[in-house]
């Protein structure tokens, strides 16, 4: 076989692998998505939005200890098991032990000083232990990592798409009899201990527990080390996400922050899309890589790339379109941050070309990634105060004033996108971007079938979400299957044979 049969081969395997992923994650997205919506319509209507901008704060803080913790093994393990001798339990474990040990260090950080997950109201009874929870979260986003490495991207599914989301939506009803107040935080552990049990218990099925191995702390230190890098864009991107609440926490009262925080959750649903593709673009992204075949790295992040951006797109029409009615939907309290989730559902779009460039970003020039990312935080934070006081200043309402952090969001968004795209160009030597006409008249097509259903009378407003947003979402993805996928894209919903795409276990 020539060499370049073998290329056309190896790519149409990683093509497979990354459309087997993508399947996998695409239902895992929609359970995760019939979750997530009962949990935002409880939380609205049950806690209202004082509490669950008290409830955000915390969980933002949580959140980005039990990032840093992890040190960048998310995306950094599956390159760790792909350049290494050792039996791959044993490094697994290492990864994990880093997590662990991690995880404690911030736990006893935010124990001490409590107040920075409650910076607008008094720590009472027990939420100074709330930081114990990083540990579960840390040690469960390692052990998926390690499944998706071995394409066991059913368990993260299942962790994070059903355990998780559906626990806390029906712990967060009940506990609202037992505390209006610390309802949702109890709703939030049991969630996170939930997805932790259903993290472990395939981990150990599929690795098995640690036979002869010892820590090498050295190897361990070096590990970390290493990934330093890894870690810091992950904290830097998922900053990105999330400072614009800490800066409302700063200038707004808590009820603010809990409408912000509700169109934040519905307008993140599609990012978690992204998100979830990580794990499996990372071992092929690795392996192209290792083989120094930069062009199938190039057309695996056009490819994903495509899928992402198309996927978005269609949640942007789906919810922005009649965005106060989704918002009402939580409650009617939170309609008057219709404005703010349209233009974060914006901004998802434009950013998603950067996020899946940064997959191999990375792994080729990552501390260059990493000062664009940097670059992006600052621009975004120094422009959320100015957008806010310069509303302040007009006399602006505070719904606009609050929406000023997601419009600096979309702008430090695109420009970051754009940056990280012209790299990737530059150092691959190849496209990384597909651009489609279909894209845009399939966003077209929909727009006009959502305007339809806008505009009829008062007395039908219930058509606009239990037929408009169907009929939304039919109308894109009839036109942009039918005129914009290639074969390759097509991909994505073709069965494919067996063990057609498995990596190399290295072992």
């Amino acid at each position: 076989m020539g060499r370049g049969a073998l290329t056309q081969s190896t790519s149409t395997e990683d093509i497979n692998a990354l459309a087997k992923g993508g399947r996998t994650n695409i239902l895992g997205f929609i359970l995760r998505l019939a979750a997530r919506l009962p949990f935002l319509f409880i939380a609205g209507r049950a806690y209202g939005p004082d509490i669950v901008g008290r409830y955000a704060i915390a969980v933002l803080v949580i959140e980005v200890a039990a990032l840093i913790a992890t040190l960048g093994l998310k995306r950094g393990l599956a390159q760790a098991l792909a350049s290494t001798e050792r039996p791959h339990a044993h490094v697994v474990w290492d990864a994990v032990t880093v997590a662990a040990i991690a995880s404690l260090i911030a736990s006893a950080v935010l124990i001490a000083f409590p107040q920075a997950m409650y910076p607008n109201s008094q720590v009472i009874g027990f939420e100074r232990l709330l930081p114990l929870v990083v540990l579960a979260v840390a040690v469960s986003d390692v052990t998926l990592a390690a499944l998706a490495y071995r394409h066991n991207i059913a368990a993260s599914v299942t962790a994070r798409a059903i355990v998780e989301p559906w626990t806390i939506s029906i712990a967060a009803w009940g506990f609202s009899f037992v505390s209006a107040r610390d309802g949702l935080m109890y709703a939030y552990v049991l969630s996170m201990l939930a997805a932790l049990a259903a993290s472990v218990v395939p981990f150990v099925r599929e690795y098995g527990l640690p036979r002869g191995w010892r820590p090498r702390l050295s190897d361990i230190a070096a590990l970390a080390r290493r990934n330093a890098p890894l870690a810091g864009a992950d904290a830097i991107e998922w900053g990105t996400r999330n400072v614009d609440r800490f800066i409302l926490a700063l200038l707004f009262a808590p009820s603010v922050v809990g409408i912000y925080y509700m169109a934040q959750q519905v307008a993140s649903i599609p990012q978690r899309l992204k998100s979830s593709f990580d794990p499996i673009l990372a071992p092929v992204v690795t392996k192209s890589l290792a083989d120094n075949d930069r062009k199938s790295v190039a057309k695996q992040v056009r490819q994903v790339g495509f899928w992402i951006v198309s996927a978005q797109a269609a949640c942007l029409v789906v919810f922005a379109i009649p965005a106060e009615g989704v918002m009402g939907l939580i409650g009617p309290e939170f309609v008057v941050g219709a404005g703010a989730m349209c233009i974060l559902l914006v901004a998802e779009v434009l950013a998603s070309t950067g996020a899946v460039c940064e997959t191999a970003l990375i792994y080729i020039v990552r501390h260059r990634n990493l000062m664009i990312s940097v670059a992006v935080l600052l621009l975004q934070i120094t422009l959320s105060f100015v957008f806010v006081f310069v509303a302040r200043a007009e006399g602006w309402s505070e719904p606009v004033q609050a929406a000023g952090p997601a419009l600096a969001l979309a702008v430090s968004l695109t420009i970051g996108s754009a940056v990280k795209a012209i790299l990737l160009r530059r150092t691959l030597a190849a496209p990384v971007v597909s651009i489609r006409p279909s894209f845009f008249v399939a966003i077209g097509a929909a727009g006009l079938v959502g305007s339809a259903f806008m505009s009829l009378p008062r007395h039908y407003e219930w058509a606009e979400l239990s037929i408009g947003m169907p009929a939304i979402l039919v109308t894109f993805l009839y036109v942009i299957i039918k005129f914009g996928f290639g074969p390759e894209d097509k991909a994505l919903f073709r069965k494919m044979p067996a063990g057609g795409a498995a990596l190399p276990n290295g072992e």
